[in-house]
């Protein structure tokens, strides 16, 4: 059952990376830490550091997080260890990431 759920995350990871962007693409200066998150919270870089909208995703590809940071301090509290797609949406510019919770 494990392999299936990691075949399904593989999969959602490769079809968001696989979309046509139009024209968006990587946020500049996009940088995510501590990965994997020990503390409940994570810390997200960008060279403009606009307002971000987060949406976190668990391998099965439901959405689990939706929320709008204005400084760089994610709270994951929220959050069960595991394995989750992070996509970080900046302006018209998207990062999609795999964050891992311990």
């Amino acid at each position: 059952m494990k392999h299936l759920y990691l075949l399904i995350f593989f999969l959602f990871v490769a079809a968001s990376y696989g979309q046509d962007a139009g024209n968006q693409a990587d946020i500049p200066g996009f940088r995510l830490y501590p990965n994997p998150a020990t503390e409940g919270k994570v810390f997200i870089n960008t060279t403009l550091n606009a307002p971000k909208r987060i949406l976190i995703y668990d391998v099965l590809g439901t959405q689990v997080l939706q929320t709008t940071i204005l400084g760089k301090e994610l709270n994951l509290s929220e959050l069960n260890s595991g394995v989750y797609v992070l996509r970080v949406l900046e302006g018209d510019k998207i990062a999609t990431r795999k964050l891992v919770i311990k």
